[in-house]
Order: C-alpha cells, then sequence, then structure tokens
C-alpha cells in the first residue's frame, strides 16, 4: 500500500516574533504536516526558528531542511538537537545536507572542499551524531527515542548513505553544478536515481519515507503562459520539458492533485515539501487529498 501523503512547508523569510508566529499557525491552518526551516545565510537561523514554530503551533512537527552538515561540528550539533527536540516536546526531524553554496562558506571561514570531502564530512557528522544521541550518557538528552533523520541526497555516495541512514530519503531532483547552481532531473533521471536508493536501500529492515522538494506550483488553466518567467533560469529546457519536470506543479487544482498521485505511485514520493512562497497556493491541494 502507497504510504500516507504528508506534506510540509519550507519558511524562508526572516520575521519578528509575532509575524513568524503567525505565519507558522497560518501553516496549521492551512493542514502542512511539518514546518520546516532551512539552513541559509541571510534566512533565519533554523533552531530557534523551529522553537518559536513549536510555541505557536499543536500539531505539525518541525524540521530543518536542511542543515549544511560543513557549518556544523557534530558534538554542538547533538547538544542543538537534543536541546531543540526537549523544547518542541518531541517534534523535531533533523534535516542534513552536504550544501551546496560555496560563496556561504566562504562567507562564513568555513572551509568548502571537493564534493568527496564534503560526503565525506556528512558521514562522519551523521555517524558521530548517532553515537552520541544514542547514548544514555549523553547530556542534554532528546525526547524521542530517536529524531528521525531526514537527508537530501542526489549522487551515487549520498544516496548509500541515505539507504544507511536516513529515516526519510529526501530527492533534490536536481544535480549541484560550479558555484551553487541547481540544474533539475528530468523523470526519467529520477527514475534512475530512486532505482539506485531502492536497491542500496534492500536489506533496509523498515522502508524510508520519500521526500520531495517542489519547486513551483501554480493553479491555473493556462499552463505555457504561466511557466513562461521560469524558462530563461532553464534556458536549455523547452516549455513542455520545464512542465514535466517532477519538481514542477502547474495546472489546474485537478491537475495538481492527479499530478502528485502519479508521482507517489511512480517515483514512492508520500512526503512533499514546497517553499513559503508556494503556501497558499498549494493549501487547495492537501486539502483535496485528505478528502479522498
Amino acid at each position: 500500500m502507497a504510504r500516507p501523503f504528508r506534506f510540509g512547508v519550507n519558511l524562508m523569510s526572516a520575521a519578528p516574533a509575532d509575524e513568524w508566529r503567525a505565519k507558522c499557525r497560518r501553516a496549521e491552518e492551512l493542514g502542512y504536516d511539518v514546518i520546516l526551516a532551512p539552513d541559509h545565510l541571510g534566512m533565519p537561523a533554523p533552531f530557534p526558528a523551529l522553537v518559536a514554530a513549536a510555541e505557536a503551533t499543536e500539531r505539525p512537527r518541525l524540521g530543518t531542511f536542511v542543515l549544511n552538515a560543513g557549518f556544523w561540528n557534530p558534538a554542538l550539533l547533538a547538544r542543538e538537537v537534543a536541546t531543540t527536540d526537549a523544547l518542541t516536546g518531541g517534534r523535531l526531524e533533523l534535516g542534513l545536507g552536504t550544501g551546496y553554496v560555496q560563496a556561504e562558506h566562504e562567507t562564513a571561514g568555513l572551509p568548502w572542499g571537493s564534493p568527496g570531502e564534503r560526503v565525506d564530512h556528512l558521514r562522519r557528522t551523521v555517524e558521530e551524531l548517532e553515537r552520541l544521541l544514542d547514548s544514555d550518557g549523553h547530556q542534554p538528552q532528546p525526547v524521542q527515542k530517536r529524531v528521525p533523520l531526514l537527508i537530501g541526497a542526489n549522487g551515487d555516495r549520498m544516496l548509500r548513505l541515505t539507504a544507511e541512514h536516513a529515516d526519510i530519503a529526501a530527492f533534490t531532483a536536481a544535480r549541484t553544478r560550479d558555484g551553487g547552481s541547481l540544474e533539475p532531473l528530468a523523470a526519467e533521471e529520477l527514475d534512475e536515481r530512486v532505482a539506485l536508493y531502492r536497491k542500496l536501500a534492500a536489506g533496509r529492515a523498515e522502508p524510508a519515507e520519500l521526500n520531495l522538494l517542489v519547486q513551483i506550483v501554480i493553479v491555473t488553466d493556462d499552463p505555457g503562459a504561466a511557466i513562461q518567467p521560469w524558462l530563461s533560469r532553464i534556458p536549455h529546457l523547452t516549455e513542455q520539458q520545464v512542465l514535466e519536470l517532477p519538481i514542477v506543479l502547474v495546472g489546474t487544482l485537478d491537475d495538481i492533485v492527479e499530478r502528485m498521485r502519479a508521482q507517489r505511485d511512480r517515483f514512492g514520493f508520500s512526503y512533499l515539501t514546497v517553499l513559503e512562497p508556494n503556501m497558499e497556493v498549494f493549501a487547495p491541494a492537501i486539502a483535496r487529498l485528505r478528502e479522498a
């Protein structure tokens, strides 16, 4: 049986306390299951933002989407995770990735390294976090016996790490280019990535939840016209190819709902994340799927 859908929203814009809490309450009202915070310079610091979100809401889980592992020392991160899990009443979901924006590391005075070195650092971080947080002697202690781990991945080594350790496998559906830009994957390319992950995860005792970050959501009767402003950002793809990207949901509400069901059947994506600018426009699709 297919997993039930879950929906997350990644809140990226800084706001004063009252405005931030109101935004989080609105996400809860709209039916989002997870309120998420990214880990980029110029955006809110993730852990205090999630604690404030927990104070403003009752139902949603709170997650990082995703922490830039290069910003974090594993021992200090374990302290942050345990404290935040306690302060949110055991609602934390920890998302980790290698990071992909070199300029952020340079601004922070942190080493960037090669892709292989960044994956190595993420693996060490994951393994040390598990060792520390699984220890009865670690202080502080998280509320949850295991804080669910999400890893954002696309490359072979990252998919292997995800298969070995993650409770939630988040597919970026994009490849990283020099300078920190992302190039989206076509559906056929994503098929291959998901197939490799499933092969690597074949021996798991419990299957992971599969996540997709949706970049564009537009409800419209004219998809071709609606997608025009985005074409210059992806100049190597035609209008139709952009509309067919897994990370793009453009069409009528019925079209979008059917597309999400089809992608769950094809790829296994039951947990979908949207960006903050799409929070309101995506909400009717959540309501429609809740009724099904």
